[in-house]
C-alpha cells in the first residue's frame, strides 16, 4: 500500500452501480466515498477535498453539471470526471467548459476508468521520479506566470488557473512565438490525441485566449490542422 491513499468522492444515484465502484477503486488502493446525490456529495466535499471527483451527471436533489459549478467556483484544481447515461457531444463539451479532466460514458469498463483515473493522478501530482522541477517563473508578455502554483500575475490581479490552463499556457510560453503542435499538447496533457480530446483542448484555448485578453500585446494564433502559437506582438 501506498503512504497516500489517493481520495475519491463518487457520487452516483445508481446503489448497485456505485457500491461496485466504490469497492472496485478500494480493491485498487483508494480511498473511495460514496454519496447518492448530489446535495450529499457537496456537503462531502465541504467537510474534506479529494484528490479527485467522479461524478454522474444525472443525480436526484442536484445534477453533476451543477456540483461541478459549485466545486470550480471553490476549487479550480481537483480533477473532475463525469459519468453519464447519454452520449451526447453537446454534454461532452458542457462538462468539459465546467473544468472537467475526463468523461466516461456508460457502460463503461472498470478498468478504463482505473486507467484514466491514474493518469489524471499522475499529471495534476506527478509519479516523484520523472517530474522534472517546477519552473519559478516565466515572464509571459506582462504577465508572470508561475507554473507550481498555477498562478498569473498582472498589474492589478492575481489568477488562478485550472490544472488544464496551466498545463497548456505552460506549454505555449516554453515554445513562445513558435507553433505548439497539437500533437504534442494533447499527448502530454490528455495522454491521447483522440477526437473528444481535441475538442477539449480547443475549450481551453478559447479560456486561455480569453484570460490573455489582460495583456493587449499577447494572441493566441490557430495554425490550422497543425497546431498553435503564442505570439508578443509588441
Amino acid at each position: 500500500m501506498p503512504e497516500h491513499q489517493p481520495s475519491i468522492l463518487l457520487a452516483e444515484d445508481d446503489l448497485n452501480l456505485g457500491q461496485l465502484l466504490s469497492e472496485y477503486l478500494e480493491m485498487k488502493g483508494f480511498k473511495a466515498t460514496l454519496y447518492r446525490d448530489g446535495e450529499a456529495a457537496w456537503n462531502g466535499y465541504r467537510l474534506q477535498i479529494p484528490d479527485l471527483c467522479i461524478l454522474d451527471v444525472m443525480m436526484p436533489r442536484q445534477d453533476g453539471f451543477t456540483l461541478a459549478r459549485q466545486i470550480r467556483k471553490v476549487d479550480p484544481h481537483t480533477p473532475i470526471i463525469f459519468l453519464t447515461a447519454k452520449n451526447l457531444k453537446q454534454d461532452r463539451i458542457e462538462g468539459f467548459l465546467l473544468g472537467a479532466d475526463d468523461y466516461l460514458t456508460k457502460p463503461f469498463s472498470m478498468q478504463e476508468l482505473l486507467l484514466r483515473i491514474k493518469a489524471i493522478l499522475r499529471r495534476t501530482q506527478g509519479n516523484g521520479q520523472q517530474a522534472a522541477a517546477p519552473e519559478a517563473m516565466l515572464q509571459i508578455g506582462n504577465l508572470a506566470f508561475e507554473p507550481a502554483t498555477r498562478t498569473l500575475r498582472g498589474q492589478d490581479e492575481v489568477l488562478t488557473l485550472t490544472n488544464k490552463e496551466a498545463q497548456l499556457l505552460h506549454l505555449l510560453a516554453r515554445h513562445m512565438n513558435k507553433m505548439l503542435p497539437r500533437s504534442l499538447a494533447l499527448e502530454q496533457i490528455w495522454g491521447e490525441d483522440t477526437y473528444y480530446n481535441a475538442r477539449s483542448m480547443d475549450v481551453y484555448i478559447a479560456r486561455l485566449r480569453k484570460i490573455l485578453k489582460r495583456d493587449d500585446t499577447l494572441r493566441i494564433l490557430t495554425v490550422h490542422g497543425e497546431g498553435f502559437k503564442l505570439i508578443d506582438v509588441s
